[in-house]
């Protein structure tokens, strides 16, 4: 998946939440090139479009923005990696171990797995072993 990046939710979703500095702030890091995401991206993208209370207007925007990247399938090798991952992390003290992080955790194994940066503006994801993360955060 040559010049593909995956996605975090809050970078993904930045347009469609009018947080117009998160999008021009991560725009060098997609543009031009294929987005992916995987399904807890877009299950947090729709439920946080359902919890905010979002109209049908809104919601087929979001619809359309799904449309228009690849979701990538969770397999064995992503569980595997999902499992490696969250031991490698508790071993060294990272957070996306814990319980709380888990859709976080999934959405780093894929990364891992597809062997694809990571674009994300979370601190969770940082210092994250195997994971090439994209992000604005400071480490």
């Amino acid at each position: 998946m040559t010049d593909t990046v995956l996605v975090d939710t809050n970078v993904f979703t930045a347009r469609l939440r009018k947080e117009r500095p998160l999008e021009a702030q991560y725009a060098k890091h997609i543009a031009g090139r294929r987005l992916v995401v995987v399904p807890q991206t877009v299950a947090e993208a729709r439920y946080g479009a359902l919890l905010a209370g979002w109209g049908a207007r809104r919601l087929r925007e979001l619809a359309e923005t799904i449309s228009h990247v690849g979701v990538l399938e969770v397999d064995a090798e992503t569980t595997e990696h999902v499992a490696q991952l969250r031991n490698e992390c508790r071993m060294v003290g990272h957070a996306l171990h814990q319980r709380l992080h888990n859709a976080d955790l999934w959405i780093a194994a894929a990364a891992i797995r597809w062997r694809l940066p990571l674009v994300a503006h979370d601190a969770v994801f940082i210092g994250c072993p195997g994971l090439d993360l994209r992000s604005e955060l400071a480490d």
